[in-house]
């Protein structure tokens, strides 16, 4: 992570517009075809989030925008990306686990299972402060259209949400809520990231 000056780089006129607002962050929500993930993760017996997240990971780490992050009046650059996921410890609590991405798909999933099993074991949480974060929340105990996160200057990084997939006679599908910074992007660089994670989704 390095701190840049934000008029060199292509969101300079975002910076000055956007980042003494009040309320930054943008809300977008498309809903997905999920069905591709969801028979891998029910033949292959791989966790269907492990899945989803590494389809989040690879789109994001494919736009240039999400390896920058405003805080506090400054800009920061990353060199890579790890996506965090909220994991339900053994005494009833929750805590937060990051998993650095990874483009071999094996890895990042025995990486998933791997850290999230500790983290629910330890109630310990694992932060990667080297990474660029992507935040993921899975609210599955009911179907939800839209997801519109908490605007706070606590976590101003890019945010992935969903809950319960929709199982019809030949396909399943699932609405997701990604909340970005405009400072960071704009809505065309997020419209861009949906349709690659759906693209990502279909060929995985």
């Amino acid at each position: 992570m390095q701190e840049i000056n934000p008029k060199e780089t292509s969101r300079a006129f975002a910076f000055d517009m956007w980042m003494s607002s009040p309320m930054p962050m943008v809300t977008l929500t498309k809903t997905f075809d999920i069905t591709h993930i969801y028979k891998i993760s029910r033949r292959k017996k791989v966790k269907f989030n492990a899945l989803l997240c590494w389809c989040i990971a690879k789109a994001a780490s494919q736009i240039e925008e999400f390896y920058i992050l405003p805080v506090c009046g400054s800009m920061y650059k990353y060199d890579r990306i790890a996506v965090n996921v909220i994991v339900n410890n053994k005494k009833g609590g929750i805590n937060s686990c990051d998993i650095l991405y990874t483009d071999d798909f094996n890895r990042f999933v025995a990486d998933y299972v791997n850290l999230t099993t500790s983290v629910s074991d330890s109630c310990e949480s694992i932060f990667n402060e080297d990474a660029m974060i992507v935040g993921t929340s899975a609210m599955i105990a009911t179907e939800l259209d839209s997801i519109v996160n908490q605007y706070t200057d606590k976590f101003l990084n890019p945010m992935v949400m969903w809950g319960r997939y929709r199982k019809s006679l030949f396909k399943v599908s699932l609405p997701i809520s990604f909340q970005f910074h405009h400072v960071q992007m704009d809505g065309g660089h997020a419209a861009k990231f949906l349709d690659l994670l759906q693209k990502t989704i279909m060929s995985l």
